[in-house]
């Protein structure tokens, strides 16, 4: 079976045992503050088993595509090195929400493996938990009972907390599981030893394939585990590692899931895959690492300095450093995967495909920007190991932190040289730089405290701006030293930040006692509306009045509607190829980020601004549709974003039929005409491919063009209100321009005059021409172009000359090269320290250096010191 059979054999059996067929969410989380990417298929399964929204079928199955590089699951390290493991993979799931449990999810594994995939019995073993006493939970005798009708009872083995009890992260849901191992040894070797002995040892050929998590807890913050409402079935069974048992081969990279890429990758660096160790992980950390990249860029994650941009850079870069090292690539080539990976998917994951170029833009940008900082990092290690000293750790970190250097290619260039690196010193670096970035993104969120039976948020904030409401359970959440409390509603019109707009803010006021208190942002948790309060109510029971900041929405609902039309103005102008790639909708501005490979030129700009006002102006109705079947709404041709997971319902919003028809769950204005008038500030580049874009409506706009309007009335002033503004504007540039042309010629001439007074000054001191003075010349090229003709008629000189300009002080030594070299002088450390006499600094190469300060008063000082370097 190829691959994709395989994949489409599995998703065809469970949906004949009843199970929805889903589609797999964007690598990319959001709405989630314990995730940072999808690490597990249950991911977009978490409110559904947490009881915070209602399961629409009870049966799901699917392929997610999933990322392990870091928090508790990270792979990274493995990756390339061994056989099986990735950093973005494919996780084949079904689950069971509420519906049945273990006896159905173990017969159904059984015949799945056995009868569908034919997969040998005397290579299969099964794990169960075998309890633990601290958390209070017996041996799973249940899973060990239902395995016994399938396999022989020396193959069900027990296994610890680590290993067979399935926790997602340090909170959330979690449960006892029963893993499924396949042994894929040779006979030979099977005789020898038996596979028993070798589950969940590490063993690269006997490996764990399916994993049956039976969901039956949430695990709290404060360690203690509780009932979930009801209990699921969660299974993830990973695709590569079932391909790579189904086809018989020795390594995942072997399947045809992983050969595309590596023959690719070998063809054109002409090295073939299985000649070497080093060349073969090479490759196999290209054919993973483009895939991790790939669909992360297209799911919405663009690599950036920060958070999982971070993430995706290092893993890019990573790659990269493995091609420019051992296959010998020194020009970008991992962006040339894109397309054959994009072609491999099709039909399968078509976010790849239909961003295909995109992507690849992306990756090649960073590919040519970390090759030329691999460059750099490489002569910075050749210039520091001259002396062939030990590689100090703060200096490995250096060039971990600032070059993209994993440690490992720092050991690979010190052992080339016959030096060791200072790992010790690297890894006390490491870990401050990681207690500094924890310290700065810690969220310490304390257990829900419940007051009400669990009822799902209502919103009205569609509709109206408030709504009488309860508290249904709150939590203290700690964030950068500051406290602050999470509520949950019953019914609210807040919005929650999403979809690139802000969260509402407003007052929650109690009422029988009146007291007021402030949210003061909303955003979403999974399914839940959570509200930010910086203080709790003296009453936590009763009815409240929750009372959106009216103007706030107002403002953020006028901006969200003009990206609507600003999106479709665009598509209009630049062409059907661009795409939304991030937006930020607040009450003062608004932000929108689209995939286009060129500067939006100010014709452009102009004809985008006139068709969104045009729009404006036709005062065109909100025509809002709430809960459209999903594909019934891509069927009538609306836009959907990359990156985001949407429902089987969603909220259509539309300005005119023809125009702009966006799947949204915003708010916005009734009418465009509430957006009053449109103004686009700036278009700048944030990335590869991406182009930014930031405008004003409403209120913020008119403020714009009235403070220009002031302005080019004050400049009218100026200039006395000439007939041509412009004319006369560029008249007097043009003279300004003369003019400072003919004081710089002055100043020159003069400077030059001085030159003859200067050398009736100089002094022999040893071998040295000395010659320190102070010069009336404002000018600092002036002041050097002074020093060169000095030097042009002075052999062995050694010069200080001291000048004001702008009413601060003005040093500059220059040391003949020949004096320099024999008396091991430098002209950037005399500076520093004639600069220390004016309070100021400077620097610059051995024979010439300048330096500012702020004291005048020093320069004398300066100047009698200067004869102590000579002497």
């Amino acid at each position: 079976m190829t691959s994709r059979e395989i994949r489409e054999a599995f998703l065809g059996f469970f949906k004949d045992k009843g199970h929805q067929i889903v589609p797999s969410a964007p690598v990319v989380v959001k709405n989630d503050p314990t995730l940072m990417f999808t690490n597990a298929g249950m991911n977009q399964f978490k409110e559904l088993f947490l009881g915070e929204k209602a399961a629409s079928y009870l049966r799901a199955t699917d392929s997610q595509r999933c990322l392990r590089v870091s928090g508790k699951h990270n792979d990274l390290e493995e990756v390339g090195i061994d056989t099986y493991h990735h950093t973005l993979f494919e996780m084949l799931g079904n689950w069971s929400f509420g519906d049945y449990f273990k006896k159905e999810a173990i017969a159904w594994a059984w015949e799945l493996l056995t009868e569908v995939y034919k997969l040998d019995v005397d290579r299969l073993y099964v794990t169960i938990f075998e309890g633990d006493e601290r958390d209070g939970l017996a041996k799973d005798t249940e899973a060990y009972d239902l395995w016994k009708a399938f396999i022989a009872e020396d193959r069900i083995l027990l296994g610890n907390k680590k290993d067979n009890f399935w926790e997602m992260g340090d909170t959330g849901p979690c449960g006892p599981c029963s893993e499924i191992h396949y042994d894929m040894r040779p006979n030979a070797e099977r005789a020898e030893v038996a596979g028993s002995d070798l589950v969940n040892q590490d063993d690269p050929q006997v490996i764990e394939i399916w994993n049956l998590v039976f969901m039956q807890y949430n695990r709290l913050k404060s360690g203690v585990l509780e009932s979930l409402p009801a209990k699921h079935v969660d299974t993830g069974m990973g695709f590569e590692r079932l391909v790579r048992a189904i086809q018989g081969k020795v390594s995942n990279y072997d399947t045809d899931v992983f050969q595309p890429l590596i023959k690719f990758t070998s063809e054109r660096s002409g090295i073939p895959y299985g000649q070497s160790e080093q060349t073969d992980i090479a490759m196999r950390v290209l054919a993973d690492h483009v895939r991790a990249v790939s669909f992360t860029i297209a799911d919405g994650q663009l690599p950036s300095n920060n958070k999982a941009g971070y993430v995706i850079r290092r893993i890019l870069r990573r790659a990269v450093r493995y091609a420019y090292t051992f296959l010998g690539f020194k020009e970008p080539f991992l962006n040339e995967l894109v397309p054959l990976l994009a072609q491999q998917f099709k039909g399968v994951f078509d976010v790849l495909i239909d961003q295909e170029a995109f992507v690849q833009k992306v990756v090649l940008e960073e590919e040519v920007s970390f090759l030329r900082t691999l460059t750099t990092g490489i002569q910075r290690f050749e210039a520091y190991a001259a002396d062939g000293k030990q590689i100090d750790g703060d200096f490995a970190f250096e060039l971990f932190d600032t070059y993209g250097f994993p440690i490992d290619l720092t050991e690979l260039l010190a052992r080339e040289k016959g030096m060791v690196v200072d790992m010790d010193g690297f890894q006390t670096a490491l870990n401050k730089q990681k207690e500094r970035s924890r310290a700065a993104t810690t969220l310490d969120m304390s257990d829900w405290v419940i007051l009400q039976d669990y009822v799902q948020t209502e919103f009205v904030g569609y509709d109206r701006l408030s709504a009488e409401a309860q508290i249904t359970k709150y939590r203290k959440v700690t964030a950068k030293g500051k406290d602050q409390y999470q509520l949950i509603l019953d019914v609210t019109p807040f919005y929650a930040e999403g979809g690139g707009q802000v969260g509402d803010s407003g007052l929650l006021i109690h009422s029988e006692s009146g007291e007021e208190i402030k949210i003061v942002n909303t955003k979403k948790e999974n399914a839940l509306i959570v509200h930010f309060v910086d203080e709790l109510p003296a009453s936590l029971e009763g009815i409240f009045s929750a009372r959106v900041d009216v103007q706030k929405r107002k403002d953020s609902e006028a901006n969200h509607s003009a990206t609507h039309l600003l999106h479709a103005a665009l598509r209009e102008v630049l062409g059907s190829h661009v795409q939304q790639k991030g937006s930020l909708v607040s009450p003062d501005v608004l932000r929108f980020d689209i995939a286009h490979f060129s500067k939006v030129t100010a014709e452009e700009i102009r004809q985008v601004e006139d068709i969104v006002n045009a729009k404006i102006r036709e005062n065109i109705p909100l025509k809002e549709e709430r809960d459209v079947p999903y594909q019934k709404a891509l069927d009538s041709g609306v836009t959907a974003l990359f990156g985001e997971k949407y429902g089987d319902h969603v909220r259509v919003i539309t300005f005119d039929d023809v125009f702009s028809k966006e799947l949204c769950g915003g708010t916005h204005v009734r009418a465009t005409g509430q957006i009053g008038f449109f103004k686009i500030t700036s278009e700048s580049a944030v990335a590869a491919g991406v182009r930014r874009i930031e405008a004003v409506t409403g209120t913020r706009s008119a403020e714009l063009i009235n403070t220009q309007f002031e302005m080019v009335n004050s400049l009218k002033e100026l200039l006395h209100n000439p007939k041509d503004f412009v004319g006369a504007l560029s008249k007097m540039i043009d003279e300004n321009g003369a003019l400072k042309k003919e004081v710089q010629q002055a100043i020159t001439e003069r400077s030059l005059a001085l030159k003859k007074d200067l050398l009736a000054q100089v002094e022999s001191i040893d071998e040295a021409q000395y010659l320190a003075a102070r010069v009336d010349i404002p000018n600092a090229d002036a002041v050097k172009g002074l020093a060169y003709a000095l030097r042009d008629e002075i052999n062995n000189l050694f010069l200080v000359l001291a000048t004001v300009i702008d009413d601060k002080p003005f040093l500059l030594v220059m040391i003949a090269d020949n004096l320099a070299k024999a008396k091991g002088w430098n002209a950037g450390a005399i500076i520093r320290e004639l600069a220390k006499e004016v309070k100021g600094g400077g620097g610059g190469q051995p024979f010439f250096a300048t330096a500012g300060g702020k004291d005048v008063e020093g320069i004398t000082r300066a100047l009698e010191r200067a004869r102590e370097f000579v002497k």
